[in-house]
């Protein structure tokens, strides 16, 4: 049920007296909690403005327990120089989009904890390059690098749920890009518990033609260069390039950037020959 303009202030300033209330905010979580901020709160966490006070409490918990404001790009740099997650482009709305290309020997070596981490500051770096009036992003996960289902579904849903719990609001859509045999079987055993499950989309270069989703993703515009991590102020930003986006048009099969990747012997939308028709966006 939708209420007015006052009304829906009324319930912002609510949920900040509340928090508050309970402990008072500091420079940094006054400025988190902007009304931006608990406005998404209170769409996609009900309209229960005790609820969403102790859901942005929470929230503010976790984003100390990350040290948000001390994440650097350092700390990444063996996935950053591998071009693991990076953010390039952007949609027909001017979403950015990130990129996480998911290895067999990343999941390996490292746990979900880590990963999240990665995750945590690559959305940061998102959020620092959304144009004004723009509060969403698209999320891409190349999975063709991935063989073990169990693992690669059990770090997506962990994704998912971070992203579902602690950025409520910004995720427009995902896509799932090659994901390993039988990821489709975990995943409808899982995504009814997945919050986010419904802005899901998972395409195979198997079946590319007939895979649901693809309009959305032809919409996508990618930098010619991929964009790649670099330090700010607040530890992450975008190095642009200096290069104009570029938008991308279906010819065959494929029609991602190229990067440097290890070959696999699985077709992927990011490593397989491709031809597109370039046009300026």
């Amino acid at each position: 049920m939708g209420f007015g303009g006052d009304e829906h202030n009324q319930r912002i300033q609510t949920v900040v007296q509340l928090l508050n209330k309970q402990s008072p905010l500091s420079l940094k979580q006054e400025k988190f909690c902007n009304n931006a901020c608990v406005g998404r709160f209170l769409k996609a966490k009900g309209q229960s403005v005790k609820k969403v006070a102790k859901h942005l409490r929470n929230c503010l918990s976790r984003r100390d327990s990350f040290a948000i404001d001390h994440l650097k790009a350092d700390e990444f740099s063996p996935e950053i120089g591998q071009g693991m997650a990076y953010v390039t482009g952007h949609d027909d709305e001017l979403r950015p989009v990130m990129i996480f290309r998911i290895t067999q020997e990343y999941q390996k070596f490292h746990s979900q904890k880590l990963f999240n981490r990665l995750l945590v500051f690559t959305m940061e770096v998102a959020i620092q390059t959304m144009e004004k009036n723009v509060e969403q992003f698209v999320l891409l996960f190349d999975a063709s690098l991935c063989r073990l289902a169990c693992g690669f579904t059990n770090m997506l849903v962990g994704s998912l749920k971070i992203i579902g719990e602690y950025y409520p609001g910004r995720l427009h859509k995902a896509f799932v890009i090659d994901p390993p045999p039988f990821f489709s079987y975990l995943w409808k055993g899982v995504r009814p518990f997945v919050e986010l499950s419904p802005i899901m989309i998972t395409i195979s270069s198997l079946d590319f033609e007939e895979s649901a989703g693809l309009d959305d993703l032809t919409r996508l515009r990618f930098n010619s260069s991929s964009s790649r991590i670099s330090e700010s102020k607040l530890g992450a930003k975008i190095s642009h390039l200096n290069v104009r986006s570029r938008s991308l048009r279906v010819v065959r099969k494929g029609f991602f950037p190229e990067t440097k990747q290890p070959r696999t012997p699985k077709p992927s939308f990011f490593v397989q020959p491709f031809v597109v028709l370039f046009f300026s966006g």
